[in-house]
């Protein structure tokens, strides 16, 4: 996982133009090697859905992990890339 841009969450793509929604460290995103990412809701759910076997911390709150989901399964991979 890359680090973000200056004043973004850390979960958020370098290339990705999207400005964080909430606080910029609302939920971590780990990836299957255990590498870890937090970040806002909004860029977790992007990171998500680019990362085959990420998965949500398993201690962020149900309601905010299920948004993450959620979100994430309306997003193509690297959704910026397409304009999303």
């Amino acid at each position: 996982m890359s680090l973000a841009p200056e004043g973004r969450c850390a979960a958020a793509a370098d290339k990705d133009p999207t400005p964080c929604d909430g606080p910029p460290d609302a939920a971590t995103i780990v990836d299957r090697h255990g590498r870890e990412a937090a970040g806002c809701v909004h860029h977790c759910a992007r990171l998500l859905a680019g990362l085959d076997g990420a998965r949500v911390h398993p201690f962020v709150a149900a309601a905010r992990a299920l948004d993450i989901y959620s979100r994430a399964r309306e997003l193509p991979p690297f959704a910026w890339e397409i304009g999303r």
